[in-house]
């Protein structure tokens, strides 16, 4: 009677109980939305956004507010990419990892859905940061904005917003990459920031090192940077660049998380 009844029990227990993309998502979201580390990188982020942008407003004679906003994601990027990287890397260094993975022995799916819970939260922050951005700057702005001219303001700012996504994303590549809060968040640092700043002292170098300033357009803040200049011009290469950058490292980090342990 009993070998009869368990493999009943095993196949509807399997069925009903199998975690759906959709739960590990809303999972992914819940545990990311309710650790502390998360939403002070959020406010810092804003805050950072927010003075960033007024000052650039306030200081400069014929600011457009739009661009203000822009400005101030080059300044803002990394704190984007150090929450893509503890979004991974946090639950590697409490050992929750084990327990997500036991829940859900599927990891492709696992590590694409903190993937996308990085991508929508860093997303909507974004939107609403970009918005308070808007409302500080503007009446302290002599130049109206031109909203009748998507390329003047909705397009760049939408662009604006999927930049912050894929550094985010960039981030959390490292993350799956590396498995180390501090290593993967010097990873992201390195690319984001250090990276073009030592690419910029090679423009002092003459035309024998303009190769290497030119190798310097496919890092991902000048990808952004390109991405999301006002007017809007060829914008092809440039999200081609970030794209390739978050397919590469995530694609990579998929490949190790179903060949390490965990």
């Amino acid at each position: 009677m009993t070998a009869l009844t368990s493999p009943r029990r095993t196949t509807f227990t399997r069925a009903a109980g199998g975690p759906t993309f959709a739960r590990t998502l809303r999972s992914e979201l819940i545990k990311l939305t309710t650790l502390r580390s998360t939403w002070w990188s959020l406010g810092i982020g804003a805050a950072l956004s927010v003075a960033i942008a007024f000052l650039y407003v306030s200081a400069v004679d014929g600011a457009y507010p739009v661009l203000g906003v822009l400005v101030s994601a080059q300044f803002t990027m990394l704190v984007a990419g150090v929450l893509g990287a503890i979004a991974i890397t946090g639950e590697y260094a409490t050992g929750m990892i084990r327990s997500t993975l036991t829940a859900n022995p599927r990891r492709i799916p696992v590590a694409l859905a903190k993937s996308l819970a990085v991508a929508l939260l860093v997303g909507g922050a974004t939107v609403v940061t970009s918005l308070v951005c808007l409302a500080v700057t503007i009446p302290v702005s002599t130049v109206p904005i031109v909203w009748s001219e998507p390329t003047q303001a909705l397009i760049p700012l939408l662009l604006g917003v999927a930049a912050m996504i894929a550094y985010a994303l960039i981030g959390t590549g490292f993350g799956l990459l590396v498995r180390n809060g501090a290593g993967a968040i010097a990873a992201t640092v390195g690319v984001l920031f250090v990276a073009p700043v030592a690419v910029s002292l090679f423009q002092f170098g003459g035309e024998s090192w303009q190769w290497m300033v030119d190798l310097g357009r496919y890092l991902p803040v000048a990808a952004g940077r390109d991405l999301t200049a006002i007017p809007t011009g060829d914008v092809l290469v440039p999200a081609l660049t970030l794209v390739a950058w978050v397919v590469t490292l995530i694609g990579t980090g998929l490949i190790l998380l179903e060949r390490r342990d965990a």
